[in-house]
């Protein structure tokens, strides 16, 4: 009886054993499942996620970049680049902000590889110098017949955009009245001595092209009775600034009280940045450069180089840069009582200048300036 007992309890205690190993068992599974459904979970979610960033980077990589070599004014880029990127969101424009003379060098060099696209902004000079050596694309824009000849190329390559009458510019806290000079001759008199801040000529198409000017108004036969001009000019110059926001910040600082430069960017520095700065037109006439546009010949975004070019010419693009930007259109197809204000009261006298003799000689002549009169009276 006895053992049979131990037999009977035997067999309890394994059966128990073996409930409770199975019981084990089972909840070891079911764990293993759960943690393998939050992995599976975890993966989707990584999937998901990985497949999101993957659209992203696709969407990114389909946006094609057009590359802009331009001079305008930062606060011009701001404001087409978002309405140009919305207009064409197929598209990213990025700018490279340079002087025109230094992107007629650039574009020289990346000839047999272009690296830029369009060409936004530069003189006239600058882009007939382009057009000779062949750095320039063929396209007739839509507006093309809303040009007069003088500003654009006869073979499509390049078109005026905005209009910039060089004038005398000054510091408003500094001159007024009788103490403001009224022509370019005046700049020469000697109570101006250190007075006369100069953006750094040779990067800069703007200051090149009235320095020629200077020289062709003198006699464009003999350079040295311009030559002598300039001389004049630098002994009162007190310094010539590395780019155009030190020659503005040394303006504002009362570093010195005049200086010569285009409309559009007094009038910007002016009414949107509050600068004391004021310009006189000079009585025997203001040089009135063409400011240009062009795509860069073996463009590697054509088309995209051909959007912005439209998109920069759009009628109202053209009329708020011209309201909020100073900028005066190039078109003749522009109704004058649709421009803003400021232009229709532009007392705008152009002196007679022959570009074509600029275009030829701008660089000797900038280069004799550069290495025998800069710095030197």
């Amino acid at each position: 009886m006895k053992k049979m007992w131990n037999k009977i309890v035997m067999i309890l205690f394994t059966m128990t054993l073996l409930a409770i190993f199975t019981v084990g068992c089972s909840k070891k599974e079911d764990g293993t499942k759960s943690t393998d459904a939050n992995s599976n979970q975890t993966n989707e979610k990584k999937e998901e996620t990985g497949a999101g960033e993957e659209v992203k980077e696709k969407a990114t990589k389909e946006k094609t970049i057009v590359t802009v070599y331009t001079g305008r004014d930062s606060a011009v880029l701001e404001y087409i680049e978002p309405l140009f990127e919305e207009a064409h969101p197929e598209y990213d424009v990025e700018f490279l902000n340079m002087g025109a003379q230094e992107i007629l060098e650039r574009v020289r060099g990346e000839k047999e590889n272009p690296q830029g696209d369009f060409w936004w902004g530069g003189t006239q000079a600058a882009f007939e110098i382009a057009t000779a050596e062949d750095l320039l694309e063929v396209y007739r824009p839509s507006f093309a017949d809303s040009f007069p000849e003088e500003y654009k190329d006869a073979q499509d390559r390049w078109y005026g955009e905005i209009l910039l009458p060089e004038v005398i510019m000054y510091n408003t806290d500094m001159l007024t009245g009788e103490d403001v000079p009224k022509d370019w001759e005046d700049l020469l008199d000697a109570k101006y001595k250190d007075q006369i801040l100069i953006r750094n000529v040779l990067p800069s198409g703007t200051m090149r092209t009235i320095y020629s000017c200077m020289i062709v108004k003198e006699d464009a036969a003999n350079p040295e009775k311009g030559y002598e001009w300039l001389r004049k000019l630098d002994a009162n110059t007190k310094e010539y600034t590395q780019d155009p926001t030190n020659l503005y910040l040394k303006m504002t600082r009362q570093e010195g009280s005049l200086s010569l430069w285009n409309l559009q960017d007094i009038m910007i520095q002016k009414m949107t940045n509050n600068q004391p700065f004021g310009y006189v037109m000079p009585e025997s006439g203001a040089p009135i450069l063409v400011d240009a546009v062009a795509i860069v010949k073996g463009a590697k975004n054509l088309e995209g180089a051909k959007a912005f070019y439209e998109f920069i010419f759009n009628d109202k693009i053209r009329l708020d840069l011209a309201e909020n930007m100073f900028q005066i259109p190039a078109q003749a197809n522009i109704p004058k009582e649709q421009l803003p204000q400021w232009i229709q009261d532009l007392d705008l006298k152009a002196m007679e200048v022959n570009w074509q003799v600029i275009a030829e000689k701008e660089m000797e002549w900038m280069t004799y300036w550069d290495e025998n009169i800069k710095g030197k009276n």
